[in-house]
């Protein structure tokens, strides 16, 4: 489905409620199917994380994760120590261009019984649960952290724990915190001292313990760009979100400063006695921009680059972003897809392995169509430009995999949106 977005002036002040964060409802989900005292609440309504919950649930032979490249990860480690169990797991054809060695590599060291099913390094994956008994792994520390974060939630069902030290540097770290943090909360003694994480083996307590997952930072950084698009005094209320969040893309509130956005976090008393304090954002355009180049390195949050570039590109801003190296293996090759649309609309950038350089340039916006590439992020990154042109978004669904309410909440706000 395509979809049209005429040119817009002005956004409704509103409050949207976005879902539970990707990255936490499937850490809960793994660590609650490992650790059956544990129930969670405001789960991500994305499909990653129902493809998540349906593997997890499942009794089939064959496990199908489609585009979900968090569930292959953790999948692969979690069906690694479910003895007694084999599965083959495989994704979609673009999944099956996604490497996993070092992951499979690591997993292999420590005694687990996987095999690859088509080409070396990639899935699909056979993979025969069984107990492993080795407590030392290293690791390449600048691929992924999903593969650690993988590798970390399993071990507490290891004999002795997990030992893991982690080589060369480390991308996206708050990713990693943020499952130290999940294991800390269930109780797991954990130490993460320079490049060695320790986890002890666990024996669960028999209280039940309820998780209410923060909603996604990465949702919300679409509407930080929609702001900053925007006139001055335009605002949106977001819940709910926490200001001591474990989600790396937090940062979006002091990167979007630069753009002359404010963030005002606000509690309120849930209206439920037995619930807890309700933590909503207000984000607001108080001035404009006051610089031609914006520079920030994003290797700890990657997640919002296309959300980043687009914002600079719709306000006539250069930015130099680097640490982007994990862009070329995500749903697309990320870097090379922002150069192509961008420079359809009349931008100039270059872009290497690890970064991206666009030029600050005054543009003439004319509509074009732009290509999403089986990436939600894509469709959702271009959006907001509906604030400077009329717009054709191709495959529009796509956003499905992390936000599907999104072009509902877009017309909430006041976007103009009609299939073509």
């Amino acid at each position: 489905m395509d979809i049209r977005l005429s040119h817009i002036q002005n956004i409704k002040p509103n409050h949207i409620t976005i879902s539970g964060s990707k990255s936490e409802s499937n850490r809960l989900l793994l660590l609650q199917a490992l650790f059956p005292n544990i129930s969670t609440d405001n789960l991500s309504d994305s499909d990653d994380t129902f493809v998540m919950k349906k593997a997890l649930e499942s009794t089939e032979d064959v496990i199908d994760v489609h585009h979900a490249g968090t569930a292959m990860r953790f999948l692969t480690a979690y069906f690694s120590v479910q003895e007694n169990r084999e599965v083959i797991l495989t994704g979609s054809t673009r999944m099956k261009e996604r490497p996993i060695g070092i992951l499979v590599d690591a997993l292999r060291e420590l005694g687990a019984n996987i095999q690859y099913l088509e080409n070396e390094g990639f899935p699909p994956l056979k993979i025969k649960g069984k107990k492993l008994t080795e407590n030392k792994i290293s690791i390449d520390a600048n691929v992924s952290s999903q593969y650690i974060s993988a590798l970390m939630m399993i071990a507490p069902k290891f004999e002795n724990g997990l030992e893991i030290t982690l080589e060369g540097n480390i991308t996206s770290k708050p990713y990693i915190e943020m499952t130290l943090a999940l294991l800390n909360q269930i109780g797991i003694q954990i130490s993460f001292v320079e490049n060695t994480i320790k986890i002890d083996c666990f024996v669960p307590r028999n209280d039940k313990q309820k998780f209410i997952v923060e909603s996604d930072w990465s949702s919300a950084s679409y509407y930080y760009s929609i702001i900053a698009l925007s006139k001055i005094g335009t605002e949106i209320t977001l819940s709910s979100f926490k200001e001591n969040s474990l989600q790396a893309d937090k940062v979006l509130v002091d990167i979007y400063k630069n753009f002359g956005v404010e963030t005002d976090f606000r509690s309120q008393k849930s209206k439920v006695k037995s619930q807890k304090i309700v933590e909503s954002i207000t984000i607001s355009k108080t001035q404009n921009s006051k610089l031609k180049i914006q520079k920030f390195n994003l290797q700890e949050s990657p997640d919002i680059a296309q959300t980043l570039a687009v914002t600079c590109f719709g306000l006539g801003i250069g930015c130099h972003l680097t640490g982007l190296h994990t862009l070329k293996i995500k749903e697309t090759d990320r870097l090379s897809a922002l150069k192509n649309e961008i420079e359809k609309l009349g931008g100039k950038i270059r872009i290497t392995d690890n970064s991206l350089v666009l030029e600050s340039k005054s543009l003439v916006f004319e509509q074009k169509s732009i290509s999403t590439y089986q990436d939600h992020r894509m469709a959702m990154a271009f959006a907001p430009l509906a604030l400077k042109t009329n717009l054709i978004i191709e495959n529009a669904e796509v956003v499905s995999k992390s936000y599907p309410k999104f072009w509902e909440d877009l017309k909430n706000i006041g976007f103009d949106i009609t299939e073509v």
